[in-house]
Parts: structure tokens; sequence; C-alpha cells
């Protein structure tokens, strides 16, 4: 009888335990989210390139604002790339004529409101992933499978990069990032483990060349997010400041990070 009782109480705790409960939160006025990043994938043109805008939003709301009437551009010397939304109400601009060219300088301009937001960047040549290796390690008892995607580091200057995976077993690429600090000039590897890899996975890497500061700016939100926890190009916390310049107001500057880079791509099933 005790047993049942028990039972019964425990269910009825369980029951209570289901009611939403909202708490009231204060509401910061909406920040303005700018997603600029442009990848130019080795053996492609780089033509077609996206950047979105949207602001923050109430914490209970399951839907990002999105930004529409915003003029966007980026220039490179005297060349203008317009960005323009396509779709009405998207908040996605698109590009279909960008020109990207190793180590030349890119300047994003977004106008919006009134307030003008700019931020420079240059594109920075990306090494190429060489091969990847598998290692199978004993973690408790337990085989768990180790990968390694090489490739070679420039020794003529100091580089950052950041290295990324895509696990078909989750649907976020996790990532990571490196320097060339104690490895100048020699092959370098970014390292994935994780204890559900099998043979048969079709693991996606990838390299991009990156500047000192974004390499900075990626460590801090990588902390904040948890490499596996998110993405990180998902809406920044606002402690984590980008690049991106308002020139208005410098006190009021949006959330998100001009960058642009060459990336390297190299698929890898698990044998």
């Amino acid at each position: 009888m005790k047993n049942i009782l028990s039972l019964f109480l425990l269910s009825i705790l369980l029951w209570s335990c289901e009611d939403k409960v909202n708490i009231d939160l204060e509401n910061a006025s909406p920040k303005l989210v700018i997603d600029a990043n442009i990848l130019w994938n080795k053996g492609t043109s780089g033509a077609t390139q996206s950047i979105k805008l949207s602001t923050t939003g109430n914490y209970y709301s399951n839907t990002t604002p999105k930004v529409s009437g915003a003029i966007v551009t980026v220039t490179s010397g005297a060349n203008v790339f317009n960005f323009l939304e396509v779709t009405p109400n998207s908040g996605e601009y698109v590009c279909t004529n960008f020109v990207p060219v190793i180590n030349q300088n890119y300047t994003l301009n977004v106008n919006y409101q009134g307030q003008n937001y700019t931020a420079t960047e240059k594109l920075l040549a990306t090494p190429t992933i060489t091969h990847v290796e598998k290692t199978v390690v004993s973690v408790f008892g337990k085989d768990v499978i180790q990968l390694k995607a090489f490739f070679n580091d420039n020794g003529n200057e100091n580089n950052f990069y950041l290295v990324g995976v895509k696990n078909p077993l989750y649907q976020i690429p996790e990532y990571g990032v490196l320097k060339d600090e104690f490895f100048q000039g020699n092959e370098m590897f970014g390292f994935y483990a994780d204890e559900n890899l099998v043979t048969g996975l079709d693991m996606k890497f990838t390299i991009q060349g990156i500047s000192e500061r974004y390499y900075n700016y990626m460590n801090k939100l990588l902390s904040v997010s948890g490499n596996s926890g998110g993405s990180p190009f998902a809406t920044p916390p606002a402690s984590v400041r980008g690049n991106i310049v308002n020139q208005n107001d410098t006190n009021n500057y949006p959330l998100g990070y001009f960058h642009i880079s060459e990336q390297d791509t190299k698929n890898y099933i698990i044998p």
C-alpha cells in the first residue's frame, strides 16, 4: 500500500511540474544582427554570396525578426558589389557577381534606418586538406574512433585557421580554431573524436585561413556557445563584440562579424 501511495503522490508531483511558467523579463531594445560570412569554396567562382540581416527579439519568441529595406554593399577598390533582397521580407541579401581575390581588402557597408554600419576584412589564402587519418583508441574499455585532417602551413607568415567538421549524426557542424605558433611551416591537423562514430559515416571537413582578430573572436564565441552545444554562427551573445562599427553611434553597435575567407573541403567516409 505504501508503494502504491508513493507512486500516486509522485504522479501528482510530476503532473504539477508540467505547467508552463513564463517569467516576465525586461525587454532590451532590439539590436541589428549582421550575418556576413562570405566563403569562397576552392574550385568555384565564388560569384554567388549572401548576407543575412535580422534583429534580436523576445526571449520567448520562436521566430527571428528579419530586416528588410536595408542597402547592403561590399566594396573592393573600385569594385562595388550590390547585395539585394531578392525574396521580399526574407532578410537575405544576395549578390551574384561577387569576385573574390586572395589578399584583397573588402569593406562591408550596411545602411539601415539612417544608421551606417561598416567593417573591413582581408581575404586570406587557405591551405588544402591533404588527407584524413583514422585511429582507434580504447576509452574506459570502449573503442573510440579519432580522426585527423592534415594540411600544410605556410611558413612565410603567421597563420590562423578555423577548422570544421560536419558529422551526419548531428544537425550542426562543429568548429575549432588553430594557430601555427609552434608549427610554423610544418604539417598541421584538425582533430575530431566522438564516441558515436562508426564505419560508413560520411564526414565533411573544412578549413579556412582567417585573420588574428577573427581567430580571437571565434575563440571567445566557441567558449561561450560550447563546441558542440550550438552553432557559433547563430545570434552571438551581446558580450562578444565583432568588427562591425556603427559610424553614426559607436555605442549602438550591431551583433555579428564581417568575415571573408577561402575555404577548402574534404569528404571522408570512415573505413
